[in-house]
C-alpha cells in the first residue's frame, strides 16, 4: 500500500488546498511534481523551507520530485503576494545561485539515487531561453484569455487601488511562463502535479489549464499554506532580516536561537511542519511539553531536528555550547574554542570598553579593569566586594583580588569577557 502523501500533509498542517483527484491520482502509482525555486539569491532561506520538506514528503511516498529552479522566471518577477517588481539578474549570477541552490536542496532530496525516484533539479532558462517572442504569444498566450488572467487575485492585488505602482507587463505575463514551465515539464517528463504555497495557486491552475487545451492531458495541483508567527510578526524574519540556510548569511548558531525562541503555539505547529518525526513522537512531546512548558522541551527538539537536518550534527553541537556559554555552565576552553564571528554573535548588545593593547600586555588589575578602566562597576570598593563574594569571573573562570589581566586572557587575540553574577556581562576589547 503506498504512502498517502495527501493525507501526511493534512495531518501535518502542510494542505491548503488540492485540485479535486488529486490524493486518487497520486494513489495509483508513482507520479511525478515540482516546486519552483526563485533563484534571485545564492541560498535559500526559510521561508523556502516548506516546500523543500513537501518534495521531501513526496520522495519517501515513493515518488518523484522535480526542483525547478526558475531561471527564466527569476529574470522576469513574480508578482503574487509582492507589491513591487523585484530586481532583475543576468544568467551568470543565476547559474551559480543555481548550483548553490541545489546543494542545499540535496541535503533533504535524493539526487543520486539509482531508484526511479531519485530527485531531479531543473532550470526553466534551459528551455525558455531560445523561445522567441512571437512563437511565445502564438503557442502559448492565445489560449489564455486576458478575463481568464486579470480574474487571478495576485493580478487583482497589484492593480487595485491600494497597490503603490502599477503592474509591468513583463510581470503581468508570469503567469504565462510558469504555466508553460508546467505544460513543459508534463508533454517532457510525465509530470503531473504542481506544488507550492497558497499564494500560487492561480499561476499554478494557469498551467493546469495550458495542459488541458495545448497538451490535452490533466494536470494537477496542491498548496500549502503560507507559514505566519502567533503574534503577528513575519515567519522567517529577524531584525537582521531573513533566516538563511547558507552558514555564511546566517550562523547555525543564530539558525539555533532562531528556533529555540519560538514561542510554545508556533513550536508545536512547526514541530509537525519542519521535521519528519513521525505522529506518535510528535504527540509524546507535545504532551510532555504542556505538562512542562518552563523545560521548553519542544523548541530544543525542533532547534535540533532542524539545525542538524539543514547543517550537520556537529554545528548543532557546537550552537549548542555556544548558547551554554551565555546562558548555562561553561568552561574558559569552551568559549576559546569559539569563532570571533559566533563569539562576537553570542555577546550582541553586550556593554564594551576598549583598552590599548600594549596596557592589557602590560597586565592591568583586576581592580582596575572592573571599575575605572571599564565602568563595569562604579567603583573600586565594588570590585572588591564582588571579588570577595567570589562573583567575578573572567573568560568564564572565577577570580580573585591579586588577578592580573594580560595578553594571554585575550580571545582571538582582541577580546577578554567580564562577568558577574550569573548574567552581567562586559567585553574589553584591545585595540
Amino acid at each position: 500500500m503506498p504512502v498517502n502523501f495527501v493525507k501526511e500533509l493534512e495531518w501535518r498542517g502542510m494542505l491548503h488546498d488540492a485540485m479535486p483527484g488529486t490524493e486518487e491520482h497520486l494513489l495509483s502509482g508513482m507520479q511525478s511534481a515540482y516546486i519552483g525555486f526563485d533563484p534571485t539569491a545564492d541560498s535559500l532561506h526559510i521561508g523556502h523551507l516548506v516546500g523543500v520538506m513537501m518534495l521531501r514528503h513526496f520522495q519517501i511516498a515513493g515518488h518523484k520530485p522535480y526542483a525547478l529552479i526558475g531561471g527564466a522566471t527569476g529574470m522576469i518577477g513574480d508578482p503574487s503576494g509582492k507589491s513591487e517588481e523585484r530586481n532583475l539578474l543576468d544568467e551568470t549570477t543565476l547559474r551559480m545561485n543555481q548550483e548553490a541552490i541545489k546543494e542545499q536542496l540535496s541535503r533533504f532530496l535524493d539526487f543520486e539515487s539509482d531508484e526511479k525516484n531519485a530527485a531531479v533539479l531543473v532550470n526553466n532558462y534551459d528551455w525558455m531561453k531560445d523561445m522567441g517572442f512571437v512563437e511565445f504569444i502564438r503557442d502559448v498566450g492565445k489560449h489564455i484569455t486576458v478575463n481568464y488572467m486579470m480574474a487571478k487575485d495576485s493580478v487583482k492585488k497589484r492593480l487595485s487601488a491600494d497597490a503603490k505602482e502599477g503592474m509591468s507587463f513583463t510581470e503581468f505575463t508570469y503567469q504565462l511562463v510558469q504555466g508553460y514551465d508546467f505544460l513543459y515539464l508534463f508533454q517532457n517528463f510525465n509530470c503531473s502535479l504542481q506544488m507550492g504555497g497558497s499564494d500560487q495557486w492561480g499561476n499554478i491552475t494557469t498551467g493546469t489549464e495550458l495542459i488541458r487545451r495545448i497538451g490535452g492531458g490533466k494536470g494537477f495541483a496542491l498548496t500549502c499554506p503560507l507559514i505566519t508567527k502567533a503574534d503577528g510578526t513575519k515567519f522567517g524574519k529577524t531584525e537582521q532580516g531573513n533566516v538563511w540556510l547558507d552558514a555564511h548569511r546566517t550562523s547555525p548558531y543564530a539558525f539555533y536561537q532562531y528556533w529555540l525562541n519560538t514561542s510554545d503555539e508556533d513550536a508545536e505547529r512547526y514541530i509537525r511542519i519542519f521535521t519528519f518525526l513521525n505522529r506518535s513522537e510528535i504527540k509524546s512531546l507535545v504532551e510532555e511539553h504542556r505538562q512542562q512548558p518552563h523545560l521548553r522541551g519542544l523548541q530544543r527538539r525542533l532547534a535540533e531536528e532542524i539545525t542538524v537536518m539543514v547543517h550537520s550534527r556537529e554545528e548543532y553541537d557546537n550552537a549548542v555550547a555556544a548558547s551554554n556559554i551565555l546562558f548555562g555552565k561553561s568552561t574558559s576552553e569552551q568559549l576559546r574554542k569559539l569563532d570571533e564571528a559566533t563569539f562576537l554573535e553570542i555577546f550582541e548588545g553586550v556593554p564594551q570598553a576598549n583598552l590599548p593593547k600594549r596596557e592589557i600586555e602590560q597586565g592591568i588589575d583586576i581592580i582596575a579593569a572592573l571599575a575605572g578602566k571599564s565602568g563595569f562597576l562604579n567603583s573600586n570598593g565594588e570590585a572588591r566586594r564582588e571579588l570577595k563574594q567570589n562573583s567575578i569571573s573572567v573568560n568564564k573562570e572565577k577570580v580573585q583580588e591579586d588577578y592580573t589581566i594580560s595578553a594571554s586572557d585575550l580571545i582571538s587575540g582582541k577580546y577578554i569577557l567580564l562577568q558577574r553574577g550569573k548574567k552581567n556581562y562586559m567585553l574589553l576589547v584591545a585595540e
